[in-house]
C-alpha cells in the first residue's frame, strides 16, 4: 500500500510493538514482523499448543503440543532471524500486573485475539496509554484489520456488538426449529448427566411453555412409558441417570421416546408445527441394518451416520463418558470439550437422534463440532492475508501517516468492481460511545427490588461493560461506597440488592476501574416489566437519550419452524475473531474527501455489516449505491494501490 512518504527500515530498530495473541493470526503477524525489520517484539499469549492448531499455525509442530504458544512462537521466529530481541509472555493481557505502564512502553500495539472481553480490555488500555491499536479478526473467508487512534478514530467498543445469540427455554426442551437448537440441547444433556447441573439447562419437557397453554393433571395420564425406570420423574436428571447406572437404553427411550410422546399431549404446539416422532431402542436394534450405520463417503467426520449407527454412538459415548466419571470418583463432573472424542461423540449422536425425531437434516460430526464449539472454521491463507494487512497499517502508523490508514475488509468473493480487499476511511470517535467518550455515561433499566449487588457487579458491570475489577459509588450525597476492588472490603453487602442501599428510579453510581483507567456514570432506570429470564437492559448511554419503555425493542423470544438459519449457540464460552462483512456486491468508499460528504448525504442509509459471533448485523458504513458508484470509477484511481483487484 502507498504511503505519501516511504518508510525507512533502518529506524524500525528503535520501535517498541506489542503482539497479543499467538494463534492463527498471532503467527503469521509475528513472522510478518521479523522478517519486515522490527527488533523489539512483545507477544503474549495464554494458551497452550493443541494439535488442532497444527493445521494453520506455522510456527507449531507436533512436538510442540502442550507448550506455551508464546514462548514456542518467539523459538520458531528467531530461526528467521535471531538478531531480533523477542520477549514472551505465558499470561493473561488481563491480568493486572499489565497496566497502563506496560502499555505505555510499546509505540504500537497489534490485536491478534479471538474473544471479545480480551479484545475490549486492550481497547480500553490502549485509550488510557494513548498508544495506536491495530485491531483483526478473521472467521473462514471473510476478515478484517482497522486502526484505532484516541481522539482520532472510533475505538473498539464505539459501535454495539449484537449479544450472543440465545434461545427461549421452551424452544430448546418444546418446540426445536433448527439443527442449532437439537445441538444446544444435546450440550444441556451432557451437563445435567455428566457435568455441573444448572437450572437454566433443564432438558425434560417444559411444561410451563406459554404457547402449549395446557393442564398437566389432564393429559399427562395419556403419555405412556417402557417402564418404571424410564418413566418421566421430576428428579435431578443426573440422579435418576445414576439409578440406571447409565444404561443406555434406558437413558435412550427416556430422552427420545417417553419425553416424545409426553411432548404430544401438548397438543396445541403441533397445531402449526409437523408433530415430533418417538423413537424406540428395541424396535431400531430389531429392524437395523448394516448399511444404516454410516451413511455416505469422505472422511470419517463429515460422514451423516444413519439412524441406528447414532443408537450405537450414543451407546458407546455413555459407556465411555461412565467409566470417565466412575474413575473420577464420586460427586466428580465432566467438563464438556469438543476436542474430547467421548464428548463430542455423545453431542453429535444426542443431536442428531432429536434432529431425526422433528423431521430436520442431520448432521456430520464436523458440522457438530463447529456449531457446538460455535467455531467458523479458520483458513490459513485467511489468517495470512490479515497478517500481512497488520503490518502494512502498522507500518503507516510508525511513519505518522495515520490520514493514511484504512479499515480493510477482506471478503470471500469479488465485489462488482472485482476487487477482494475493500479500504474504507476510519470513522470519528462516536460522541456517545461509553468507553472513549469524554464522559462515558449509559442508562441501565433494571428492577431494583431483585438486582442483587454481586449482580450489578458480575453481570453488568464485569460481563456486560467489560471491566475487570470495579469499584461503585453511590451519588447520594454521602458517598456511600457499594463495591470495592479490594478484597473484603465490601463482600457483605453482595446478596443485597439495590434497594436497600436507597439505590431507586434515577439514582446514579459512579463506576471506577483503576486498572483500565476507565470511569463510567451509571443511570439506574427502574423497572418490573422486563422479560422473563432478563436481569437488566441496557437503553441508553445518557438519561435523556434512553428511549421510552413502551419503545425498547425486545429480543425476538418465539423462534418457529424454518427462522434464523444463521442463529449461534447461547452455551459456547469460545467467542471466534469478531470481524465485520461487507457485501460483496457493494462499493467500497470513496477517498477521505469523497467519502465524508458521502457521509452526509446519506446518513439515514448506513451499510450493514454482519457479526461473525452472532450473524446479527449492526450499522457501520454510509451505503453507496451503485449509480454512484459507477460514476466515481474513473476518479479513484488512487485507491489502487490499497486493493487487490481479481483480473
Amino acid at each position: 500500500m502507498a504511503t505519501s512518504r516511504p518508510m525507512r527500515w533502518e529506524i524500525l530498530d528503535g520501535y517498541y510493538v506489542l503482539v497479543v495473541g499467538a494463534g492463527g493470526i498471532g503467527c503469521e503477524l509475528l513472522k510478518n514482523l521479523v522478517l519486515t525489520g522490527f527488533k523489539n517484539i512483545d507477544v503474549i499469549d495464554l494458551d497452550t499448543i493443541d494439535v488442532s492448531n497444527l493445521n494453520r499455525q506455522f510456527l507449531f509442530q507436533k512436538k510442540h503440543v502442550g507448550k506455551s504458544k508464546a514462548q514456542v512462537a518467539k523459538e520458531s521466529a528467531l530461526q528467521f532471524c535471531p538478531t531480533v530481541n523477542i520477549t514472551a509472555y505465558h499470561d493473561s493481557i488481563m491480568n493486572p500486573e499489565y497496566n497502563v505502564e506496560f502499555f505505555r512502553k510499546f509505540m504500537l500495539v497489534m490485536n491478534a485475539l479471538d474473544n471479545r472481553a480480551a479484545r475490549n480490555h486492550v481497547n480500553r488500555m490502549c485509550l488510557a496509554a494513548d498508544i495506536p491499536l491495530i485491531e483483526s479478526g478473521s472467521a473462514g473467508y471473510l476478515g478484517q484489520v482497522t486502526v484505532i487512534k484516541k481522539g482520532l478514530t472510533e475505538c473498539y467498543e464505539c459501535q454495539p456488538k449484537p449479544t450472543q445469540k440465545t434461545f427461549p427455554g421452551c424452544t430448546i426442551r418444546n418446540t426445536p426449529s433448527e439443527p442449532i437448537h437439537c445441538i444446544v440441547w444435546a450440550k444441556y444433556l451432557f451437563n445435567q448427566l455428566f457435568g455441573e447441573e444448572d437450572a437454566d439447562q433443564e432438558v425434560s419437557p417444559d411444561t410451563a411453555d406459554p404457547e402449549a397453554a395446557w393442564n398437566p393433571e389432564d393429559t399427562a395420564t395419556h403419555a405412556t412409558a417402557s417402564d418404571k425406570d424410564g418413566d418421566i420423574k421430576r428428579v435431578s436428571t443426573k440422579e435418576w441417570a445414576r439409578s440406571t447406572g447409565y444404561d443406555p437404553a434406558k437413558l435412550f427411550n427416556k430422552l427420545f421416546k417417553d419425553d416424545i410422546m409426553y411432548l404430544l399431549t401438548m397438543d396445541k404446539l403441533w397445531k402449526t408445527r409437523k408433530a415430533p416422532t418417538p423413537l424406540d431402542w428395541q424396535q431400531l436394534e430389531n429392524s437395523a441394518r448394516p448399511q444404516e450405520v454410516s451413511a455416505g463417503l469422505g472422511l470419517k467426520d463429515q460422514q451423516v451416520l444413519g439412524v441406528w449407527g447414532l443408537c450405537q454412538l450414543f451407546q458407546l459415548s455413555v459407556e465411555t463418558l461412565r467409566s470417565q466419571l466412575q474413575e473420577k470418583g464420586e460427586g466428580a463432573e465432566l467438563v464438556w470439550d469438543k476436542d474430547d472424542p467421548p464428548a463430542l461423540d455423545f453431542v453429535t449422536a444426542a443431536a442428531n437422534l432429536r434432529m431425526h425425531i422433528f423431521s430436520m437434516n442431520m448432521k456430520s460430526p464436523f458440522d457438530v463440532k463447529s456449531m457446538a464449539g460455535n467455531i467458523i472454521p479458520a483458513i490459513a491463507t485467511t489468517n495470512a492475508v490479515i497478517a500481512g494487512l497488520i503490518v502494512l497499517e502498522g507500518l503507516k502508523v510508525l511513519s505518522g501517516e495515520l490520514e493514511s490508514c484504512r479499515t480493510i475488509f477482506l471478503n470471500k468473493c469479488p465485489n462488482l468492481r472485482k476487487k477482494l480487499l475493500i479500504p474504507c476511511v476510519l470513522d470519528p470517535p462516536r460522541a456517545s460511545c461509553y468507553v472513549c467518550a469524554s464522559q462515558p455515561e449509559v442508562t441501565v433499566k433494571l428492577n431494583v427490588h431483585k438486582t442483587t449487588v454481586l449482580s450489578l457487579q458480575d453481570r453488568i458491570l464485569k460481563e456486560r461493560f467489560g471491566m475487570v475489577a470495579p469499584d461503585v459509588q453511590i451519588e447520594d450525597g454521602k458517598g456511600t461506597i457499594l463495591i470495592s476492588s479490594e478484597e473484603g472490603e465490601t463482600e457483605t453487602n453482595n446478596s443485597k440488592i439495590l434497594a436497600d442501599f436507597g439505590i431507586r428510579n434515577g439514582s446514579r453510581l459512579q463506576v471506577d476501574d483503576f486498572l483500565q483507567d476507565y470511569a463510567l456514570l451509571v443511570n439506574v432506570l427502574h423497572t418490573e416489566e422486563l422479560e422473563r429470564d432478563v436481569e437488566f437492559e441496557v437503553v441508553g448511554e445518557a438519561p435523556d437519550k434512553a428511549p421510552p419503555p413502551q419503545s425498547t425493542q425486545e429480543e425476538v423470544k418465539n423462534i418457529t419452524n424454518g427462522n434464523k438459519d444463521s442463529a449461534q449457540p447461547s452455551t459456547s464460552f469460545k467467542e471466534d475473531d469478531d470481524i465485520m462483512i461487507v457485501d460483496s456486491g457493494e462499493e467500497e468508499e470513496e477517498e477521505e474527501g469523497a467519502s465524508s460528504s458521502t457521509a452526509v448525504t446519506t446518513s439515514a442509509s448506513k451499510r450493514k455489516h454482519s457479526d461473525a459471533e452472532t450473524g446479527e448485523t449492526s450499522t457501520k458504513r454510509p451505503r453507496t449505491d451503485q449509480s454512484s458508484a459507477a460514476a466515481a470509477t474513473n476518479d479513484d484511481d488512487n485507491d489502487d494501490d490499497d486493493i487487490i483487484a481479481l483480473d
